[in-house]
């Protein structure tokens, strides 16, 4: 709880109830959004989420001739056909043009919204589309994802800047539901891509078939949305097989499976999971006899290519072999993450 802030020097004194005091130089409130629908109650239309207006796919109101569009309305979510609420202002023009149309004698009708945004923090940028992991998990959608950090133009190109996507996908019918990027140049257009191939229904597999504009100093000859789409095509074809941060917990550490860096012994030195044996795969053919086949073997790189590529040796030659969405980047990123959330929930009781 914030009792009460003090300006001082050019920073912020947040005084927190049984916590020692904070220096800080800035205070974000993400304090969320609730509609402001008083007059909406006392005329008596239908209210919903958080008391929000109840209107059907052409903006009308429980109340004839009376519309309602914008952040006070509950809508329907285009990716699971549920009520929801999206306070954006995309979804809101849209929808005033679909009332205006009715008001004015037109057919017109409002599909629903997929929550498609971006925001600049400081230098990086980050944006989102559809539905997320714990939204889908909580609507008992079985989920499978692609986590991948691409360039954000063709890397011979000076200037290049790393990206880091998520896209999730259904199981067995691999219908998009979602899709979250934080880099820097270029995370807004590929969001873009995504938002459509969600709007048009395009399976996650078939991100292989767009064709999407390509030089230099804008992109890669396999953009990064086309390369989420490789993987997704190599995981249903079963060329690779994937495992993920959230199993590292649960992995025996007792020597009945393998688990194996291929970086380079300067990347491992500075940083690497635990219980992980170094061999880089640049090596891995000639010290292949070091690994014993009858274990499965979970494999990490720094990106994910060069474990990628080990994963497609280690098959090649008998073994059964995961390959770590994300790479080791995205394992320090979100341990990292973690270890501050752990911090400051210790630091605010």
């Amino acid at each position: 709880m914030v009792e009460g802030f003090a300006d001082t020097d050019c920073s912020i004194d947040v005084k927190l109830k049984n916590a020692p005091t904070l220096h800080t130089d800035m205070v974000v409130m993400a304090i969320g959004v609730a509609p402001e629908t008083t007059l909406a109650k006392e005329a008596g239309l239908e209210l919903g989420i958080k008391s929000s207006i109840v209107v059907n796919d052409k903006m009308e109101t429980s109340i004839p001739d009376i519309y309602a569009v914008g952040d006070a309305v509950q809508i329907k979510n285009f990716v699971t056909d549920t009520d929801t609420l999206i306070s954006l202002a995309g979804p809101a023009n849209k929808q005033g043009r679909v009332a205006a149309d009715n008001i004015c004698g037109s057919d017109s009708h409002y599909t629903g919204g997929q929550g498609s945004s971006v925001i600049k923090i400081f230098d990086m940028t980050a944006a989102t589309t559809g539905i997320n992991e714990k939204t889908a998990k909580s609507l008992g959608i079985a989920t499978d994802k692609v986590i991948l950090s691409p360039m954000s133009h063709a890397g011979y190109y000076p200037g290049g800047k790393m990206m880091t996507m998520k896209v999730l996908f259904e199981k067995e019918s691999y219908r998009i539901l979602g899709a979250q990027i934080v880099g820097f140049d270029g995370v807004d257009k590929r969001i873009d891509v995504l938002a459509t191939a969600i709007r048009a229904e395009i399976k996650a597999y078939e991100l292989t078939e767009l064709d999407l504009a390509y030089a230099p100093p804008y992109s890669s000859a396999k953009d990064p949305v086309n390369m989420a789409g490789y993987i997704i095509e190599n995981m249903k074809n079963g060329i690779v097989k994937q495992w993920y941060y959230e199993e590292d917990e649960t992995l025996p550490r007792d020597g009945s499976i393998t688990l194996l860096d291929t970086r380079t012994p300067m990347e491992y030195s500075m940083g690497h999971v635990k219980g992980f044996i170094n061999i880089p795969v640049d090596e891995l053919r000639e010290r292949i006899g070091e690994l014993d086949r009858s274990k499965p073997v979970y494999v990490i790189c720094q990106s994910g290519l060069r474990s990628y590529i080990a994963s497609r040796i280690l098959m090649g030659n008998g073994f059964d072999a995961y390959n770590f969405a994300g790479g080791f980047r995205f394992y320090d990123a979100v341990r990292n993450d973690k270890a501050l959330n752990k911090k400051s929930t210790l630091l605010n009781g």
